[in-house]
């Protein structure tokens, strides 16, 4: 079952994708895991990638950030080869990953420190984007000290300032109780645009999906086939209101039947 875009994929470069993916194999020993995966992400697009737990999408993300070597096919980063690319990708993994004995300001310049970035640089880096992301009171506070929400903030605004042209972001906030996590998804949207990033985000979340993405890329379970791809072509910013759109709406029954319906055909 393949489900075809409802407007053709926005392309703000007129042209090359950022990032492509091209009938991407792999396998953990005699365990396939991705059979022929193919995608891609335009530059200034937020693209997610959907699927059952355990189908590969992580594993995706590895070959991504070089930690895993692709068994077959090929990876293109603005036309050229990953391996042939000086392009490094800003990665969100599930955890915050915060450090308890730093407190937040040297938190989110760690990632700037670790790239050979002194200090006192990072520090003029990071401080025009305290205020945006909610934490300019919250600088001299311990990872212990903030709530969930929080934490994800100064972890995606070490993510963030790394300024790279492509963010990875891996279930950001899968571990946030629902009302945090719909309060970050809202912050999320509102905020994007200024990052001037392309986004590929993994979540389990059909709603967080609808209402952050331009499209969506439905995986099947193990091993991993693209087996839909579908467009969102809500107006944005969006708001939190547009969930109850009948766009919206439309756009998350069809993922949820698609979702059952590989299910149905793997139980």
């Amino acid at each position: 079952m393949t489900s075809q875009p409802t407007t053709a994929p926005r392309r703000t470069d007129g042209g090359t994708p950022k990032l492509r993916l091209e009938a991407v194999h792999h396998a953990y020993r005699d365990v396939k895991v991705l059979d022929g995966v193919s995608l891609e992400l335009a530059a200034g697009e937020l693209v997610t990638i959907l699927g059952p737990s355990g189908c590969g999408k992580s594993t995706i993300f590895s070959i991504l950030t070089g930690t895993t070597a692709p068994a077959a096919g090929i990876v293109l980063v603005d036309g050229a080869p990953l391996g042939a690319s000086s392009e490094r990708f800003a990665v969100m993994p599930q955890t915050d990953a915060l450090l308890p004995w730093r407190r937040v300001i040297d938190n989110v310049t760690l990632g700037l420190e670790v790239q050979g970035v002194s200090r006192r640089d990072a520090r003029a880096r990071v401080t025009p984007l305290l205020e945006t992301f909610g934490l300019d009171e919250f600088t001299r506070a311990y990872p212990f000290e903030l709530s969930g929400g929080m934490r994800q903030r100064a972890a995606l605004l070490r993510t963030v300032v790394q300024d790279r042209s492509v963010m990875l972001l891996d279930e950001p906030f899968g571990a946030l109780d629902a009302l945090t996590r719909t309060d970050m998804q809202t912050w999320l949207e509102s905020v994007w645009g200024t990052f001037g990033a392309s986004v590929l985000l993994i979540t389990h979340d059909i709603r967080e999906a609808v209402f952050l993405s331009d499209r969506v890329y439905v995986l099947s379970p193990r091993p991993a086939r693209v087996v839909a791809e579908v467009t969102v072509p809500l107006a944005r910013p969006r708001r939190l209101e547009d969930v109850g759109s009948s766009m919206f709406v439309d756009i998350e029954i069809e993922l949820r039947q698609i979702l059952a319906a590989i299910r149905g055909r793997h139980a």
